[in-house]
């Protein structure tokens, strides 16, 4: 016995769709548009790449690169033109510091004003005795053969940042008696500078004399007419006495710097016979022999 899908006739052949036939749709439902769809790339000539699409108005001539508008390559020039400039600018200016550097115009070594003078290695042949002599003081004679003995003594040393020079005179007095003791020294000194400016602490360097708290005194007085400037140190003798003195003549002249000291001290049994100059006497020496002998090294260059 076979078993049909006809429910009233359970026994009957299959039908063939036993729910029945499926109607038809009645209004499809229209595909919906893709919204991430790929778009379709214009066509003709001339389209993509960067080209605008036909009838698109190209940027006017002379429009500036990368500017809205402008196509995205033309964005790029205008990033690389600007770095060429830059870097034209730094090549320009490299080439300029290297011209600065070759002739000195970044150079960290300054440039010293020497004022016309010049070093020697023999000072005391430059210094005036003149108003020494004037004064009836001699140079007393050499005690032996040795560097040491010698009397002038100088001496003299160049340097990367000095040119040092000393001369060191020992006087005597010529109407002195045979018995009394006398001291006197001139000690000068000339140095060019080179490395540094002495013109800051020039004048503090003497006007310090006035601030030293000793039981020795000193004055300090401007002297016009020598150099650049010049200063005078004196003593101050408190006991009154005339048998020593001491006096420093200070001058500068640009980058050079001449001192001048005189020292003299004279036993009291020799007072009666040969009478020690007052320091405004010996101030007078001094500035006398600091003018020729500055004129003398100005003019050392030539010889």
């Amino acid at each position: 016995m076979s078993i049909s899908g006809d429910q009233n006739n359970p026994y009957g052949p299959p039908q063939p769709n036993p729910y029945g036939q499926v109607p038809a749709a009645q209004n499809p439902v229209p595909a919906q548009q893709n919204p991430y769809a790929q778009q379709a790339m214009p066509q003709g000539p001339g389209a993509g790449y960067g080209y605008p699409a036909p009838g698109v108005p190209a940027p006017p001539v002379g429009a500036p690169i990368g500017a809205p508008g402008a196509s995205p390559g033309g964005a790029g020039r205008g990033i690389s033109g600007w770095l060429w400039a830059v870097g034209g600018a730094v090549a320009a200016s490299a080439i300029w510091g290297s011209v600065l550097f070759a002739t000195g115009g970044f150079s960290s070594e300054p440039t010293p004003d020497l004022a016309g003078y010049a070093y020697t290695g023999d000072l005391c042949a430059d210094t005036s005795l003149t108003p020494f002599q004037d004064a009836h003081f001699k140079t007393k004679a050499n005690t032996g053969t040795a560097s040491k003995d010698a009397n002038p003594q100088h001496s003299g040393t160049q340097l990367k940042t000095l040119d040092t020079m000393t001369c060191n005179v020992s006087f005597e007095q010529e109407n002195a008696g045979s018995s009394a003791y006398s001291s006197t020294w001139l000690y000068n000194t000339a140095t060019l500078h080179r490395g540094a400016d002495p013109a800051p602490e020039f004048a503090d360097g003497y006007r310090s004399y006035e601030k030293q708290d000793t039981s020795v005194g000193y004055r300090v007085e401007a002297v016009a007419g020598l150099g650049d400037e010049a200063y005078l140190v004196t003593r101050k003798d408190e006991g009154g006495t005339s048998n020593s003195s001491y006096v420093i003549l200070g001058v500068r002249d640009g980058w050079m710097t001449y001192q001048s000291t005189w020292s003299s001290y004279a036993s009291s049994s020799s007072s009666g016979s040969a009478k020690q100059p007052t320091a405004t006497e010996v101030a007078t020496m001094l500035k006398t022999s600091a003018t020729e002998t500055l004129k003398r090294l100005q003019n050392s260059r030539s010889r």
